[in-house]
């Protein structure tokens, strides 16, 4: 079953300009290249924390990979009170 709810081609077209391999990211999100390629194409869901890690791997927002936005760039983060 495919569903839409992210970008999918999102993923994989930043993989691929950045010159990294399924294996790699996958790698990154500490799941199989198997399972990797499948949230690729869309055939997983993967969960809320791989968007946050695959955001600050490739230094974009979240809403830039799920497609609510075209713009890169994230948003300044938040100071935390010490």
């Amino acid at each position: 079953m495919r569903t839409e709810i992210l970008k999918y081609g999102r993923i994989r077209d930043i993989r691929i300009d950045r010159g990294l391999t399924q294996e790699q990211v996958a790698q990154v999100l500490h799941v199989s290249q198997n399972t990797y390629s499948q949230y690729e194409i869309g055939t997983t869901r993967y969960p809320l924390d791989a968007v946050v890690t695959l955001a600050e791997f490739y230094g974009v927002s979240v809403d830039y990979l799920v497609g609510l936005t075209d713009e890169p760039a994230p948003y300044p983060r938040r100071r935390t009170a010490r």
